[in-house]
């Protein structure tokens, strides 16, 4: 890999931060969207037909825009590597959650930023975090844990297992974002960037649910259609965002955004599945903010 320009290490301004908030409410209410859709679609082949046609649609994009996508610019390998990552991620996911509880999974999952921080360290020498910034990290990730309780000691070999599935997807993510960031992948459209992920992820994921027996035993009602088209047209879109983010901006940084994702997947629960809120929420969020504001303070 090779070192990020300098320029590309700079902590998020008003419109980065804007952003990032946006795409991680759209993720926290995918997490409400792939709930109310798991009754009629089982999750794998939900992500593989939402990954599916957003990949058909951000092709079709791409060609308006005039983006070249057959180019040969060295990006192959790692949108390739990045593609399959991608798909690895989301079959780690859903099959742990067989075995472990969603609480552990947020915990091990948002683990993700910490792996980004230490491997910037290894191949993108302008990122690294001082200690303030290991300071907001830990008061975000304390944030978590206080949202969704300190993980026991697994009762159960299965729940280990299971536990450390969800560790493996956190390191395929920030190796993911490592990648984009490091490679020749931040000189191209993010469009492209997207398109690789989405590739190589519908034949991952499509095997994963044929492998472990999931079918669509009947036509999905008008719920679960919604859900597949916001997936789709908002969710996946969103990804081609925050690619374009990773080259822009400080990818230790922007990383660490994502603890406000599982915040607003419980709002979102809150609001759409009438979910309970628990008193130390407002707490968490507190921390988590805070937390964001000495990450992303210049050094």
């Amino acid at each position: 890999m090779s070192d990020a320009p300098a320029h590309h290490s700079r902590p998020l301004d008003t419109a980065g931060m804007a952003v990032v908030i946006g795409l991680c409410l759209c993720w926290g209410f995918n997490q409400v969207a792939i709930k109310l859709a798991i009754g009629d679609v089982p999750p794998l082949i939900q992500c593989a037909i939402r990954t599916g046609a957003a990949a058909v649609i951000v092709a079709f994009v791409a060609r308006l825009r005039g983006i070249p996508l057959t180019a040969r610019d060295g990006t192959l390998g790692a949108g390739l590597i990045c593609g399959l990552l991608f798909g690895i991620e989301f079959l780690l996911i859903y099959r742990g959650l067989l075995y472990t509880t969603a609480s552990r999974a947020i915990l091990f999952i948002y683990l993700a930023p910490f792996f980004v921080v230490l491997g910037a360290r290894l191949f993108l020498p302008a990122d690294r975090f001082g200690a303030m910034q290991w300071t907001g990290l830990l008061l975000s990730f304390a944030g978590m844990v206080l949202a969704f309780g300190l993980p026991t000691p697994a009762a159960d070999p299965r729940q280990l297992v299971g536990d450390l599935m969800m560790v493996a997807a956190a390191i395929g993510w920030a190796a993911t974002t490592l990648i984009i960031k490091a490679s020749a992948l931040n000189r191209i459209a993010s469009e492209k960037t997207l398109l690789y992920q989405l590739a190589v992820c519908v034949p991952v994921v499509a095997l994963g649910a044929l492998v472990f027996g999931e079918r669509l035993t009947a036509m999905p009602g008008p719920v679960a259609l919604g859900s597949l088209v916001y997936q789709t047209l908002v969710v996946s879109f969103t990804f081609a965002l925050w690619f374009a983010l990773i080259v822009r901006y400080s990818a230790s940084r922007l990383s660490a955004f994502t603890f406000l994702t599982p915040l607003f997947g419980v709002a979102a629960g809150h609001l759409v599945l009438g979910e309970p809120l628990t008193p130390a929420f407002a707490l968490a969020v507190i921390l988590v903010a805070a937390g964001l504001v000495l990450v992303n303070r210049p050094r």
